[in-house]
């Protein structure tokens, strides 16, 4: 990251920019950093509108120091497989963490999500969960039941008969899948507004234009992940091209 951690001159011109209305992409041209810390930096501390430097700059201090603090027992000491930089790692799972929220997952459950993809197996107990994040295992029971809902991720056995919580390729598929029939609702209850409020009245001819649209988009998600599920199980490696068997990275 260009020039480490954000000092609190940078906090206000973002506060600055903020207020001018300026988008992420701006702030972090003038400045000079990557578009993503300034996303991170704002989505952790108030959002857009309730941004305040002074609070962020306080609020990072105090996060530095607890993160020192348990340093020496807690998961940040652990060494990383494959020679991975530990902070580099935690980092990008912050800013992925950050990502997921932008796109609409609350920040326990984008955390959790954070942590499965970034592990090797892509699968962790709910005690592992518990012990990288520093939660309560009461707080990874509601973040993985929301997940599930939106098939974001399911629920395994292993050998051992602990229940595992797992992400895999397939899982993007079932997603978009489900974002798409998710529409069909909205469809039918537009369609059916057409006929009593009149067609061809304004009212009338606004829902028909939404159902219309959102149908056309619903048929191009469904059709475009059908013919894409084979990416999910296509090897990225340069040494192979062989589809990847089901389910697995």
């Amino acid at each position: 990251m260009p020039g480490g951690r954000l000092t609190q001159q940078e906090r206000q011109q973002i506060a600055v920019g903020l207020a001018d209305g300026l988008a992420y992409a701006e702030i972090a041209r003038r400045l000079d950093r990557p578009t993503s810390t300034i996303t991170r930096e704002v989505t952790r501390n108030g959002g857009p509108t309730g941004y305040r430097a002074d609070l962020a700059h306080r609020a990072t201090q105090q996060r530095t120091h607890r993160r020192r603090q348990a340093a020496p027992g807690g998961p940040q000491a652990l060494p990383q497989p494959h020679g991975r930089d530990a902070e580099a790692v935690q980092d990008y799972q912050e800013n992925l963490t950050t990502v997921l929220m932008t796109s609409g997952l609350p920040k326990m459950m984008a955390r959790v999500l954070g942590c499965l993809y970034t592990t090797d197996t892509g699968s962790l107990t709910a005690s592992e969960l518990a012990q990288r994040l520093q939660v309560s295992p009461a707080s990874v029971s509601k973040a993985i039941t929301f997940l599930e809902g939106l098939d974001l991720v399911r629920r395994e056995r292993d050998g051992h008969r602990r229940e595992r919580y797992v992400v895999d390729d397939d899982l993007w598929y079932q997603s978009m899948i489900r974002s798409a029939r998710a529409n069909d609702q909205f469809i039918e209850t537009a369609r059916q507004g057409v006929d009593i409020l009149g067609r061809g009245t304004p009212a009338a001819n606004r829902l028909e234009n939404a159902a219309r649209f959102l149908d056309f988009v619903s048929e191009g998600l469904i059709r475009a992940a059908e013919q894409g599920r084979e990416v999910l199980y296509t090897r990225t490696d340069t040494t192979s091209t062989n589809p990847a068997e089901p389910g697995r990275p």
